[in-house]
């Protein structure tokens, strides 16, 4: 089996829920021996959402790849021994209070002062410095606070949230790009560690990037805009004549040129009003409605065919059991099959981005509480049997 990137690379996630664990989630699909310290009761996220068989199916993918350990934190000598382990990892990822940090004696510069080549990954809703810094939040709150909820809906509709975590996982991928700069930092340039402040609403800043850079203050802010642009058109979901929907993108004045003979408006009179980007995004309503209408007279399959023989960008709006059924996703192996002992097969994303030399890949669902417990603190701390024993006597593990 070809080695993973980061093998080697030792990761410790003292996280819990769902934004910060994804982080080393994702080292782990890359090949980093990935650690979860849980508390002896367990992550929360073992009971929460879709279960089968009393199991999480939540937990089985944001656990993937980890060695589960129990410590407990509240306790002297488990504090001591998450110190020991600190003494040997790369990453450490973790989402709690400072208050919290400070009780377990685990703030990034008491931990920098036991390993200087620690890099700590920190998520909260709204990072470790400004007025807010001590407020509780989640993705959902990113969500809102960071103007996304604002954007999304029809313009004379509320504000909507998404359907799916979108907050938690563009935090996560900022994370990992974080918690990987700082190694390459680290390890070609002076070998120290650093602290990776990650908020959950600067990532949701970044997927509005296009309407914080074209805003002037005092100017009426951006509103919603359904599934248009406002600097773009034709750009839509669209309905088809079978019932299906369709996403179409053809901004460019090279695509439009290629759109107006296909919808019969290839004229003149069409091309000096729709032609060029300033002309048509002042009749905007108009070019979407004739856009709407020719689609709304064909077929899903002939639709796509048409726009993607005139070069214009088109796709079917797929809910999951197209999705399964799509050749594209099958061709690549976009989702996987996962086997677990207990919930049996699982369909997961499979690892992105892909690597041509050392592909990510899923080795092992969630797994059960503590089940790694003895052979971590053997691999790591060079510990016995009988010290396990007497930890757990301790009420330590």
């Amino acid at each position: 089996m070809t080695a993973g990137a980061l093998e080697g690379l030792r990761v410790l996630d003292l996280s819990t829920l769902f934004a910060a664990p994804q982080i080393a989630a994702v080292l782990g699909d890359l090949g980093a021996d990935v650690v979860k310290v849980e508390p002896p009761q367990g992550d929360p996220l073992r009971s929460m959402g879709a279960q089968r068989d009393g199991r999480s199916l939540m937990w089985a993918f944001a656990a993937r790849n980890k060695r589960a350990l129990t410590l407990d934190l509240d306790n002297q000598i488990g504090r001591d021994l998450l110190h020991r382990l600190v003494d040997r990892v790369d990453v450490l990822v973790e989402n709690f209070p400072t208050t919290t940090l400070e009780r377990w004696h685990c703030t990034y510069d008491q931990l920098a002062a036991r390993n200087d080549r620690l890099v700590m990954v920190s998520v909260s809703c709204y990072g470790a410095s400004g007025p807010y810094r001590d407020r509780p939040g989640a993705g959902t709150l990113a969500e809102g606070f960071g103007g996304l909820a604002n954007m999304i809906g029809e313009p004379d509709g509320p504000p909507m949230l998404p359907s799916v975590a979108l907050g938690d996982t563009v935090t996560a991928m900022a994370g990992v790009i974080g918690a990987l700069a700082a190694c390459y930092r680290r390890d070609v340039g002076g070998g120290r560690g650093q602290h990776v402040d990650v908020s959950m609403y600067e990532p949701i800043l970044q997927l509005l990037a296009g309407t914080v850079v074209t805003y002037d203050r005092g100017a009426s802010p951006p509103r919603r805009t359904g599934s248009r642009v406002p600097g773009g058109v034709p750009r839509n979901v669209y309905r088809t004549g079978d019932g299906q929907w369709v996403v179409v993108s053809g901004t460019t004045d090279a695509q439009v040129a290629r759109l107006l003979p296909m919808i019969g408006r290839d004229f003149p009179e069409d091309r000096a009003r729709f032609g060029r980007s300033a002309a048509r995004l002042a009749v905007a309503d108009e070019l979407d409605g004739l856009v709407a209408d020719w689609i709304a007279a064909r077929d899903r399959d002939d639709v796509i065919e048409a726009f993607l023989d005139a070069r214009i960008p088109a796709a079917p709006v797929n809910d999951l059991p197209a999705i399964l059924d799509d050749p594209q996703v099958a061709a690549r192996s976009s989702l996987v099959r996962v086997d677990d002992d207990e919930l049996g097969p699982l369909t997961m994303p499979a690892p992105t981005p892909r690597l041509s030399a050392t592909p990510g890949r899923i080795r092992a669902t969630g797994p059960k509480l503590g089940a790694h417990t003895d052979e971590v603190l053997r691999e790591w701390l060079d510990l016995g049997s009988e010290d396990v024993d007497d930890l757990r006597r301790a009420g330590a593990v």
